[in-house]
């Protein structure tokens, strides 16, 4: 993801910034969403320091060329696990195990579009998450009510 996404800033005409670079480096190796704070906590520990302005400046830049996308259920951010796919990315979030699974779905992304214009809205971007049991949590839930 790290070269990807620095090939991404670069097309956009950014520069690639150490302060870039390293929440880059943060959310490429995060198992779960990571707030602000979160990475400026982590980034810390590896003797590195920035603000938490600073973080949320950079975190709204990846969010808005989909290098980064907020989980807005947890109120972390996550890479993006899709790169350039078409269709607005969405989250299904479990909430029993916190697992995180991301897709695109372009027909459901230009459906909601010609929804909104019915109702006379220009919709700029979507967002939306499903929460709810992912199959193992589903699946193990299933069986226990079976034994109990």
């Amino acid at each position: 993801m790290l070269q990807a996404a620095i090939r991404v800033l670069q097309a956009q005409g950014y520069k690639i910034t150490e302060p870039r670079k390293q929440v880059l480096e943060v959310l490429e190796g995060a198992q779960k969403p990571l707030s602000p704070y979160d990475i400026q906590s982590f980034l810390k520990q590896k003797g590195k320091y920035l603000n938490h302005v600073t973080i949320y400046r950079i975190l709204d830049l990846f969010c808005s060329l989909n290098l980064a996308h907020k989980v807005l259920s947890i109120g972390g951010f996550v890479k993006c696990s899709l790169g350039t796919a078409e269709g607005c990315h969405r989250f299904m979030v479990c909430h029993q195990c916190g697992a995180i699974q991301e897709f695109a779905d372009k027909e459901l992304c230009q459906g909601e579009d010609a929804f909104t214009r019915n109702l006379g809205f220009h919709t700029k971007y979507h967002l939306s998450e499903s929460s709810g049991l992912c199959a193992d949590c589903f699946r193990k839930q299933f069986e226990e009510q079976k034994l109990g």
